[in-house]
């Protein structure tokens, strides 16, 4: 291949990390242009693979994009002339354009690389899909994880997330959706379900379900880089800031999140010097930029909240009446068990623990908290405030058999051991 080089990329760790940045761009551009979403894929892979290969040794080309896009569309038609032959089609395919039968309907050749990579969000996120799928579908090719890195992730078996991979891929193409950005009616709707796929599998690496780690590390950072490309491409969004800004913020703290042992270590006992100050200064201008929008929806306000948080000294500098005032506001949009449930902490440590018992009262027997261990891991809490030790223990150890993760578990039995002890 005769393109121009550019400058040296030696670093084995920075080719990635270009690649993982293009990847999406050159997925979007073969699918855009040809269709068939699968073969592409495949062909963007081989590229990826060959650029892996002789990048750090030959240095980086003086268009790594255009260069990624030739040689998967080289592929492609590859891969597509095979699949002729196999079904006993003699139609030659050209080298560098398919016939019209092969690009997608209604594709517009003219589209920028950033709408291909916005394009490419919402087709993973296409609401034909259930959640777990757009999230499969979503890190396979916008994320560029392997099926193998995915199932680890999600501790299922590599099987098992490839089938949903490929059902996805088929549903999609099936739906018969076109590669272009939705109706404008419809862009809020489908950016809203690309913010919600993010925002799970951020939540799902920083407080994982199940495994022996309290986080994932490579699923909060996948979403953050993510959430930073879309960002990009939506600068004008103020939810998308906002949903930047709560994962930078969130993930700021993960440092002092959990000790020596991998056991969690709650909020106001961690220690606040280890927490990322660049991080967070960017967040807290990121959501008061957004703020002053005037639009301020779940995430704008869900990240308020983690920066009062994030800018307290210590925990007794906390401004708990602000943070109130800040879920009270966002339960007029999202009223949902979990918002009051740290509404309900919130209304605790403002006016003592029996009125945030109080108001747990009314989610007793909400069916969507029935399942996990939060509902009881907080009663646990602010019975212990109110030095009702004995009821503290009960749900504590409630709390420690319906969680799903280990270390919670032993952080929640720890806690209930500790009180029996100081009883006795």
């Amino acid at each position: 291949m005769a393109e121009a080089r550019g400058h040296d990329v030696t670093d084995t760790r920075e080719t990635e990390d270009l690649l993982r940045e293009l990847a999406p761009q050159v997925l979007g551009a073969l699918v855009r242009r040809y269709g068939h979403f699968e073969v592409a894929e495949d062909a963007v892979q081989e590229a990826l693979l060959a650029a892996v290969t002789q990048w750090p040794r030959d240095g980086a080309p003086e268009n790594p994009k255009a260069w990624l896009i030739t040689v998967a569309a080289r592929r492609m038609t590859d891969l597509l002339r095979a699949e002729q032959a196999r079904r006993r089609r003699e139609d030659a395919v050209a080298v560098r354009v398919l016939p019209e039968e092969y690009l997608a309907p209604g594709a517009d050749k003219a589209q920028e690389a950033g709408d291909d990579t916005l394009v490419l969000l919402f087709l993973c996120c296409h609401p034909a899909l259930t959640p777990a799928s757009q999230i499969a579908l979503t890190l396979r090719a916008v994320g560029g994880l392997t099926t193998a890195e995915i199932a680890r992730a999600y501790l299922v078996p590599e099987s098992t997330m490839a089938q949903r991979i490929s059902r996805a891929k088929k549903k999609v193409a099936d739906s018969g959706v076109r590669f272009r950005l939705p109706p404008p009616g419809e862009n809020a709707e489908r950016l809203a379900a690309v913010q919600h796929v993010l925002y799970l599998v951020f939540n799902e690496g920083y407080t994982a379900t199940s495994g022996p780690s309290l986080h994932r590390v490579e699923l909060t950072r996948e979403a953050i880089r993510m959430a930073r490309m879309l960002h990009r491409l939506v600068p004008d969004d103020a939810e998308t800031s906002g949903l930047l800004a709560l994962m930078l913020l969130t993930d700021a703290r993960r440092p002092a999140r959990t000790g020596v042992g991998g056991e969690p270590i709650p909020l106001d006992e961690q220690d606040r010097s280890l927490w990322d100050q660049a991080a967070i200064a960017e967040a807290v201008a990121l959501v008061t930029g957004a703020l002053g929008r005037q639009r301020p929806g779940p995430y704008q306000l869900q990240a308020a909240i983690a920066a009062v948080h994030d800018e307290a000294a210590t925990a007794e500098d906390t401004d708990w009446p602000q943070i109130l005032a800040l879920y009270e506001r966002l339960l007029m949009l999202l009223d949902n068990p979990v918002v009051r449930l740290n509404h309900a902490v919130a209304a605790a440590m403002v006016h003592g623990p029996r009125v945030g018992l109080s108001l747990l009262e009314a989610l007793a027997d909400d069916p969507r908290l029935s399942v996990g261990h939060r509902l009881d891991a907080v009663r646990g809490h602010l019975l212990e405030r109110c030095g009702d030790v004995e009821a503290a223990v009960e749900h504590y150890r409630a709390a420690a058999r319906r969680t799903t993760s280990p270390a919670e578990r032993r952080y929640l039995e720890r806690r209930a051991a500790g009180l029996v002890g100081d009883e006795g």
